[in-house]
């Protein structure tokens, strides 16, 4: 006779499989062979039933089926536990990696495919590798020495290292399977991995997104920059235009210009549009300060070619003008990966952008499919890929227990010089939502570390819910403002009023006592405090 084939959950490790075959065989189970990487296992004919075998197991989290019988408890899917995989994850970024990893915490047996470099953007071409070229032009800009091609040699060690440690060996920690190929959607349980079919209970699409171009007549014969291959050039343009004065513009412009470029930042709306517009006029006059250009409220209607030179026509504020480049960088937005995915096939809807659309418990419009990072209609920040892979994983396969993310207090940074950070809403989404607000603007002058950094360009402001006074979104202009931010957060979370925050401890001669001075600012006038009062 055949052997018994197991579906086994709850196992991680080694330990677990031996664990399992120690308890079926106590329960009189002959021929035992488990394998914890599938959550499989096999015994001979004739042993005990499923339910002596989980009485074997009582106490500890391990569950067993047999094959093709009624299913694991709470599986109200009748085929749960018979398909290749529990999870099948398209993509290999950090909401890919946080869903294989929670998947495998429950027990369960996880496929992850990529068809690009394992990591994802923010590791590869994302926020590692800019921000270590950041950190090493800004040591170069206060007289340090090194080019732009020993950061470039620097950033590249960098990011092998961390995709090394934070992705490709966590494929065995974990124990979940990883195959390089094309991944589609092919159903609601199946997809295809270079044409193979693969069914599983659930599928997480976390495929991230790529630089969206604008249509410029005679950008693509120019030739022109994004995000992704301007973290590769060794020699630094001696005239540099960045169309998009968002975070990715104002970041790898900045860097650019640390290196000796010429700046000329040609921004639709105004420099840093989706933060308050006290933070975008500070941070126009601190571009102005450095020697940049700024030209905002600026429509680029072409590119062409004069000589050596890429030249740049368009209108900003009704006027025309011309800039003349070596080089052009495009940062205007990030467009999702869903192209060849089958989505259409399966009957996964995305909106306008192309991204998928999930709800709160990261579904998408087919209840097995799954989504989460910047393929979604989500923030494309890496730590709400992260929060909505694990999400997805625990809410397909975690039984009753369903998580949401939260974006009330979420906060957003630009490592620009100084940082600009938020958390919660801007005074206008506050108003959007209803919320009649009060506001207090606090330049950094008020502010003592400030001037003892010697760099008063900058300001603190807070937004509140009127009456009750209940924080609603602070936003920040300052040397270390990312730092700062995390208090804004927590208080925010925590439901704190500007009159909590006014009577909290802040340290003295630090930019966080800015938070307590900017919420003081409601009820008086800070510059006729003396150092540290109450």
């Amino acid at each position: 006779m055949p052997d018994v084939e197991l579906v086994i959950e709850g196992m991680t490790c080694a330990d677990c499989a031996r664990h399992v075959r120690q308890g079926l065989e106590r329960a009189g189970a002959r021929a035992v062979s488990v394998d914890w990487r599938r959550g499989r296992g096999t015994i001979a004919a004739g042993g005990p039933g499923q339910a002596e075998m989980n009485q074997a197991l009582a106490g500890t989290r391990y569950r067993v089926a047999i094959a093709g019988a009624s299913g694991l408890a709470g599986k109200a899917d009748v085929d749960r536990g018979r398909r290749d995989y529990e999870l099948v994850v398209l993509g290999s970024g950090s909401g890919a990696f946080a869903a294989a990893i929670r998947a495998r915490d429950l027990g369960h047996r996880v496929l992850m495919v990529e068809h690009a470099t394992i990591g994802g953007t923010c590791v590869n071409i994302g926020c590692v590798p800019s921000k270590s070229l950041l950190v090493a032009s800004e040591r170069r800009r206060d007289g340090g020495s090194g080019e732009l091609a020993q950061a470039v040699a620097v950033k590249a060690a960098l990011v092998g290292q961390l995709r090394q440690a934070k992705y490709i060996d966590l494929v065995g920690v974990y124990g979940f399977e990883f195959r390089a190929g094309e991944g589609r959607l092919a159903g609601a349980h199946t997809v295809t991995v270079d044409g193979e079919p693969v069914t599983a209970d659930a599928i997480l699409i976390a495929t991230g997104a790529h630089p969206a171009v604008p249509p410029i007549d005679g950008l693509e014969a120019a030739g022109y920059l994004t995000s992704t291959s301007a973290l590769e050039v060794t020699e630094p343009p001696r005239r540099l235009a960045v169309i998009g004065a968002g975070a990715i513009g104002l970041e790898l412009g900045q860097m650019f210009g640390n290196f000796g470029s010429e700046v000329t930042f040609i921004e639709l709306l105004r420099v840093a549009p989706f933060d308050e517009p006290e933070i975008s006029e500070a941070m126009r006059g601190i571009l102005h300060d450095q020697g940049h250009t700024v030209l905002e409220g600026a429509v680029t209607e072409r590119v062409g070619r004069h000589g050596p030179d890429k030249v740049i026509d368009g209108t900003a504020g009704g006027r025309r003008f011309e800039v003349r480049v070596d080089e052009i960088l495009v940062a205007t937005s990030r467009v999702p990966n869903t192209h060849g995915l089958g989505l259409e096939t399966a009957g996964v809807k995305t909106d306008q952008r192309g991204a998928v659309i999930v709800d709160e418990y990261q579904r998408t419009s087919i209840p097995s499919v799954y989504a989460a990072g910047d393929v979604t209609n989500q923030p494309q920040f890496v730590y709400v890929a992260a929060a909505g892979g694990a999400a997805a994983a625990q809410n397909a396969l975690g039984g009753a227990e369903k998580q949401q993310l939260d974006f009330s207090s979420l906060p957003r940074i630009i490592f620009t010089t100084p940082q600009i950070a938020s958390a919660g809403l801007s005074e206008s989404q506050a108003r959007e939502q209803g919320f009649e607000v009060e506001t207090s603007v606090l330049a950094l002058e008020a502010i003592p570390r400030a001037l003892v950094n010697g760099d008063t360009r900058g300001l603190f402001k807070l937004v509140a819910e009127a009456g009750s006074r209940r924080l609603l979104g602070a936003s920040i202009i300052a040397d270390g403002a990312g730092e700062v931010i995390q208090a804004a957060v927590l208080a925010i979370k925590a439901g704190m009023t500007v009159d909590d925050l006014a009577t909290t401890w802040a340290p003295y001669l630090t930019m966080a006592e800015g938070l307590k001075l900017a919420a003081q600012t409601f009820g008086r006038d800070v510059s006729k405090l003396s150092c540290c009062a109450a």
